[in-house]
């Protein structure tokens, strides 16, 4: 019985072997039974099975019949052991029912076994499982019954299947190989027989032995801490399933020795036989391979040595090339094929001089004929290559040089800068191209000219008109790239100026936009008096350079239009205009002008004012010097100075209040621009805070004149008395006074900051 046959009965696990033995040495025979109903059918084809594999000798020792009963019926367990009366019953010599913890009448049931036990004819105990080490080593019991020999059973189902194929087919092919190597022997070589062939492969047959040997020899012992069977001593090996009483180790052994000498003089058979067929045929092809060679081969070669006027007919001239060497590479594979073989005959070491140096000879003739006819086939391949180069080349630059011509002959329409540099970029691709091109045309036709000289079966005639066609074309290409040079420099100069005005035209319209920029900075940021003559003298001189910083992008704009115009007139495109530019850049610049001259104005004014009102407050101190020097100056003297000084002091009042009132007029007018439109400086509120700081200096000077007038109303005071109170109010004030002038210098301070900002923008 196979196990094939019974595969799906054998995967149930209704009972196996595991490879454990008693202490008599027996194997041991495990019965699980499950809850489900056990099939008795199964359960003695599983037995026949397995009882079928140990050898007589293990089978006279006896076997142990552990019963796992800890989940099945008392009825199932007393029916599986009645069975192995019948299956097996002089090979049994104890049965281990092993049963559950807390069912069966225990007296029951060992009444019934007692009762049965000489008719059974083996021994029957009821064990539990932790009691069951009693009977049997634990190192020869599995995990299920509380052991530690370890036990797979679909890999025992494994190994046993490849073993049964094993034995069956290697059988088989010793029984094969005996019949073909005993016909051999009897039969001559007959090249109409059919050759026998074994059914099976005998290297694979071969290798699946050696895998199965080795993994019996791997696994028929491993260093455990249990027991051997039977010892029962410390440090032996465990028994593992796949021992030689279970797989037979011995018997595959020894077929992989027969099989091995079979099949090495199956080997033999072959070898010799092949080498009788190879000798017999090796002289006919031989001569065959150079006949035709050195016959309709060279006939080939030698009507087909033309190059070609074209790349068109050096093409089809390759076309026919490869014909001829298509027919002569059937020939060469033929002659590859006989050189190995004449090589495999001579290596094998078993021909006589006679046969080897014949072979020898053939092997000589042949390799002569063939290297000598490649060599003429590589030379035509080599000219007809070069050809087709030359050629190829010739015709690419044509090519090349009818678009740089076509590229040259069309018009340039002018749209922007960045397309003219793209096209005078393209322009000068296109022409190095052509001078590549043309220095690759001349490196393959003098390739071509030294393989066609070199072509020693070239008629000198023929030779001669394909020289001559080689350089006509060479001639030919090299004076058309020179004419498409001369117009190319002609092109490029026309590019470069179209480039050239549309970089004026940009950069008019950038001075157009710095000139936009300078006239919002004028309004928006130019806003400040000063805060006196000295602070607004400043200011007029950063005014003034701001002014000719403008006029210089004015005239720069002016000039940039200029060179346009002039490009224009040398491009022949009067039609293009630069639009609104010019128009563009006259209005700014009068809206400029026009701003500047107001900002200047106000400046004048402001300067004025402070000139007054810094008079007043000298004539002012003047009045109080007497005071302080009284030891020094006469009475009359004192006298004459003050009225000096008063007059002059009226005078500077009614000056800087004119002044101020003229400032505040302007301050409240706004820019008119040539074209009507209306513009102020600033915002509103930087307007109301640069007249403010005017009225507050107003406000010093109105108060100057009343004390003038109240002194001509109510009598000119005392000198010393006069001077003493100026000098009390002056120290009265210089706290207030102190505090005006920091708030002053901040404003200043934040002034100078804003214009270094604006100087910075105006130097980019």
């Amino acid at each position: 019985m196979e196990a094939s046959s019974i595969i799906d009965v054998l995967n149930k696990k209704l009972a196996f072997l595991s490879g454990g033995k008693d202490r008599r040495s027996g194997l041991i025979l495990s019965i699980p039974l499950g809850c489900d109903q056990t099939s008795m059918d199964e359960l003695s084809d599983t037995l026949d099975y397995l009882l079928g594999i140990p050898s007589e000798k293990c089978k006279a020792r006896g076997f142990t019949v552990i019963v796992d009963g800890r989940r099945s019926q008392w009825n199932t367990v007393k029916t599986v052991v009645l069975m192995l009366q019948n299956v097996i019953p002089a090979e049994v010599s104890l049965v281990c029912v092993v049963k559950p913890d807390e069912f069966w009448d225990k007296k029951v049931t060992h009444f019934c076994f007692w009762k049965e036990k000489d008719r059974l004819g083996f021994e029957v105990i009821l064990v539990s499982a932790n009691k069951l080490t009693r009977y049997i080593e634990p190192s020869q019991l599995t995990c299920d019954f509380g052991g530690t020999l370890d036990y797979d059973h679909g890999d025992w189902l494994g190994k046993r299947l490849v073993f049964e194929k094993f034995t069956k087919e290697s059988t088989s092919l010793l029984d094969q190989l005996s019949i073909i190597n005993d016909s051999d022997k009897s039969a001559p070589l007959d090249k109409s027989a059919d050759v026998l062939l074994p059914s099976f492969d005998p290297e694979t047959v071969l290798q699946t032995g050696h895998e199965l040997l080795s993994e019996l020899q791997q696994r028929r012992f491993d260093v455990s801490e249990g027991g051997g069977g039977g010892g029962g001593g410390q440090g032996a090996p465990a028994w593992r399933p796949m021992e030689e009483e279970l797989l037979a180790q011995p018997q595959v052994v020894k077929l992989l020795d027969s099989l091995r000498e079979k099949y090495t003089r199956y080997q033999e058979v072959c070898r010799q036989r092949s080498k009788r067929s190879q000798i017999h045929d090796v002289h006919a092809k031989v001569m065959q391979v150079v006949t035709w060679l050195q016959g309709p081969g060279s006939e080939l070669l030698k009507t087909h040595r033309a190059i070609g006027d074209s790349m068109r007919a050096a093409q089809a001239l390759q076309q026919k090339h490869e014909e001829i060497e298509s027919q002569h590479s059937e020939w060469f594979a033929v002659y590859v094929e006989l050189n190995q073989q004449i090589a495999v005959l001579l290596g094998g070491g078993d021909e006589d001089d006679e046969e080897a140096g014949e072979l020898k000879a053939l092997q000589r003739q042949l390799s002569d004929v063939c290297y000598q006819q490649a060599a003429q086939l590589e030379t035509r391949q080599n000219v007809l290559q070069a050809a087709h180069a030359f050629h190829a080349a010739a015709q690419e630059l044509s090519q090349q040089l009818d678009a740089l011509l076509g590229t040259l002959c069309a018009d340039v329409a002018p749209a922007d800068g960045s397309q003219i540099q793209h096209g005078l970029k393209l322009l000068e691709e296109k022409l190095r191209s052509v001078e590549a091109g043309l220095a690759s045309l001349r490196q393959k036709g003098a390739l071509l000219l030294e393989r066609t000289c070199a072509d020693e079966g070239e008629v000198a005639d023929e030779q001669r008109d394909n020289v001559g066609q080689i350089r006509d074309v060479m001639d030919d290409m090299q004076m058309r790239k020179q004419r498409c040079e001369d117009m190319v420099d002609v092109r490029r100069l026309k590019m470069l100026q179209m480039v050239q005005l549309f970089k004026c035209e940009e950069d008019a319209s950038q001075a157009v936009d710095w000139l936009c920029e300078l006239l919002d900075a004028l309004l928006k940021t130019h806003v400040r008096l000063g805060d006196d003559a000295r602070d607004t003298k400043a200011l007029m001189d950063k005014h003034r350079k701001f002014v000719d910083v403008a006029q210089s992008t004015y005239d720069y704009g002016r000039q940039l239009l200029q060179a346009t115009v002039v490009l224009c007139q040398s491009l022949r495109c009067a039609a293009r205009s630069s639009g609104d530019t010019l128009p563009r850049l006259n209005r700014v610049w009068k809206q400029f002008a026009v701003s500047a001259d107001e900002r200047q104005h106000r400046l004048q004014l402001a300067l004025a004012f402070h000139r007054r009102a810094d008079a007043v407050s000298q004539c002012k101190a003047a009045a109080f010097c007497p005071s302080v020097f009284a030891p020094i100056l006469t009475q009359m003297g004192r006298a004459f100075q003050v009225l000096e000084d008063e007059r002059a002091e009226a005078e500077s009042l009614d000056e800087a209040d004119a002044s101020a009132k003229a400032l505040l007029d302007r301050l409240g007018m706004p820019v008119i621009f040539p074209d009507g439109s209306e513009q102020r400086f600033g915002s509103s509120g930087s307007d109301a805070a640069a007249a403010e700081r005017v009225r507050e200096r107003l406000l010093l000077v109105e108060e100057r004149r009343l004390q003038l007038q109240e002194a001509e109303v109510g009598g000119e005071p005392r000198p010393h008395d006069e001077s003493l109170h100026a000098t009390l109010d002056v120290i009265g004030e210089e706290p207030g006074e102190k505090e005006a002038e920091d708030e002053e210098q901040e404003e200043q301070e934040e002034q100078e900051e804003a214009d270094s900002r604006e100087e910075d923008m105006l130097q980019c």
